[in-house]
């Protein structure tokens, strides 16, 4: 048997490649626009690197059928044309068949696709072209049809008299919209604006220049004004502030603009960038570090690198190299605000607190420079730390917004000072205080603080309501719940509930262990620790509670002690438990019954 040695040439599908640049490659049929011009302005630039005054436009006519884009370029020969575009997948910027490698880095197409990718809107491709190095050749006319074939044939000198090309698109059935010239002068705009050539549309420019970060104004205030259009044409909102993104090294040149809104940190950015002067992707993620979520950026490049398709960037050293660039910039302009515009930093962090939090627990300069001017809530009301611990000679803090609640209150009526650490980020930042303010206690608030700021109670009046406390201990002794009694304000009050995280803990893992079979009852029985359970303080102060003390019902104060209980933790807003949902019924059920039964003998 002998084996088949003949080799063989792919045959390629020409309609199945141009369904799998339509659907797979590329986001939208319009990028074919933007293949056209990226053609156009590599041609140019290929031919001003031989001669560098050569014209430098591209022309556009559009009218719904045919799309003609006429550019003063470099041209190509008719073996040009047999080599290039009759090759799926060779580029013209190759350095062997354009015969200059050094301008190489000055194209914006990398990767070959060129032409092809006008099928996605286009039934037939004609192309006309001259060359510039050899212009006493005659026009090159290659004309592809979306079914994989193509004909090339020579012209009279008159079809082409200048050096360069024109591109002649026919529509595809169903595809006429895109080729009109309100649709082609948009396209040409969201692309081509910054491109560094004449480009028009009809009698319509598209060129845009100098970038409006670029450009000359009378002021700083004229600039902010400027520049705030810019952002509301671009992304539809008028920012905080503006931030200028320079960066020599990386070729960058642009601004972020601030967004004037909160939003959440997991929302897509959004960047516009563009390369080269072409717009790549209106939609670049990982420009940014993480925690510059507030901002969104508007940048030219020459430095960083596309994907195949084109429409997003391509992750690399160089790319993270420059997302560290720009996220330093957006640090150095925080760092401004609070060392000469402390009013713009307070409105700034009124918004966007938590991208700041974000940066600062990673960059000990940024936790010098914000945390006195970041805001935290606490029992003084919204304060920085700075401010609050200026007040307060402890910090204390709460670990969960749940915490917070419960003790807010009764903490502010006691003079203790307490900040919400249940906020992303806030806990952590607190404990750091003391490292940007020297000198600064900071402590974790739990239950036996809290108690031990509240009056303790006449020994003879808790005497006097023993047999009361020890009905409410019994009562709320399976739910893992201590009962005191103490004096507080406000005495509107009638009971607190106080846990922490070991109380949480402890209750969780009773739980699991009346859930578990044998094995694991025994497992999680030996981890039993003295940790404290949830208590419930009774407030003597409060009315209510000295009725309910008075009563010699032990059923009915049982039921009247429950419904503390219920009403401590809904004041606390913590969830409510299975068991904690029983008991509010029953107590409800209870009073309701003791309620009608005391109606009916009445009446």
């Amino acid at each position: 048997m002998t084996a088949d040695q003949t080799p063989h040439t792919f045959q390629v599908d020409l309609r199945g490649l141009v369904d799998l640049l339509s659907h797979h490659l590329y986001s939208s049929p319009r990028v074919y626009l933007r293949e056209l011009l990226q053609n156009a302005v590599d041609a140019i630039t290929a031919r001003r690197a031989e001669q560098p005054d050569a014209p430098a436009r591209v022309q556009l006519y559009a009218d719904g059928a045919v799309l003609r884009v006429e550019d003063s370029g470099i041209g190509l020969t008719e073996r040009d044309v047999h080599s290039l575009l009759a090759t799926i997948g060779r580029s013209s910027k190759r350095a062997d068949a354009a015969g200059i490698a050094s301008a190489r880095a000055e194209f914006l197409g990398q990767f070959g696709i060129g032409l092809l990718a006008c099928f996605v809107v286009a039934a037939e491709i004609r192309v006309v072209s001259r060359s510039a190095r050899t212009p006493a050749e005659p026009p090159v006319e290659w004309t592809a049809r979306d079914d994989g074939s193509y004909t090339v044939r020579t012209l009279p000198d008159s079809a082409r008299p200048e050096p360069g090309t024109t591109v002649h698109l026919t529509a595809r059935p169903g595809s006429g919209e895109w080729l009109t010239e309100e649709r082609v002068l948009a396209l040409a705009r969201v692309y081509g604006s910054l491109l560094p050539y004449e480009v028009r549309v009809g009698d319509q420019p598209v060129t845009d220049l100098p970038a409006p970060w670029d450009r000359a104004y009378p002021s700083p205030a004229a600039r902010r004004v400027a520049l705030a259009g810019h952002c509301q044409e671009t992304f539809g909102f008028t920012p905080l502030d503006s931030i200028d993104l320079h960066l020599p090294l990386a070729g960058i040149r642009g601004v972020a603009y601030v967004l004037p809104s909160a939003v959440s940190p997991a929302q897509r950015a959004g960047h516009r960038v563009h390369l080269k002067g072409m717009l790549l992707t209106e939609r670049a993620d990982g420009l940014l570090p993480d925690w510059a979520f507030f901002v969104r950026c508007v940048l030219d490049t020459d430095s960083l690198r596309p994907t195949a398709s084109r429409e997003a960037l391509y992750e690399d050293e160089t790319l993270a190299g420059v997302r560290d660039a720009l996220g330093a910039a957006v640090r150095e302009w925080l760092g401004g605000l609070a060392a000469g515009s402390p009013e713009r930093l307070e409105e700034f962090l009124a918004v966007h607190h938590l991208g700041v939090k974000s940066l600062a627990r990673h960059d000990a300069e940024m936790l010098r420079t914000m945390l006195p001017w970041l805001p935290f809530e606490t029992t003084a009301g919204r304060l920085s730390l700075e401010e609050f611990a200026r007040r307060h000679p402890v910090v204390h803090y709460t670990r969960t917004v749940e915490e917070y609640r419960q003790v807010a209150a009764i903490a502010t009526a006691q003079g203790i000072g307490v900040v919400n650490g249940g906020y992303t980020y806030d806990t952590e930042l607190v404990e750091r205080l003391p490292e940007v303010r020297p000198g600064t206690a900071v402590a974790e608030l739990d239950a036996d603080t809290v108690t031990a700021h509240l009056d303790s109670v006449d020994p003879e009046q808790e005497l006097a309501l023993s047999a009361f406390l020890s009905v409410a201990r019994a009562t709320l002794d399976p739910l893992g719940c201590d009962v005191s009694l103490r004096s507080f304000h406000p005495l509107t009050v009638p009971a607190l509930h106080l846990d922490d995280r070991a109380a949480r803990h402890e209750q969780a893992r009773a739980e699991a262990e009346e859930r578990a079979d044998d094995l694991w009852a025994g497992i999680l029985g030996s981890l039993r620790g003295s940790a404290p359970r949830a208590r419930l303080v009774l407030n003597h102060l409060n009315p209510t509670i000295r009725r309910i003390g008075s009563l010699g019902d032990r059923e009915l104060a049982g039921t009247a002690v429950e419904a503390l209980y219920g009403q401590a933790l809904l004041m606390a807003q913590r969830p409510l438990r299975p068991a904690d949902s029983a008991l509010l019924n029953r107590a409800f059920a209870g009073l309701l019954a003791w309620a009608t039964h005391h109606g009916e003998n009445d009446a």
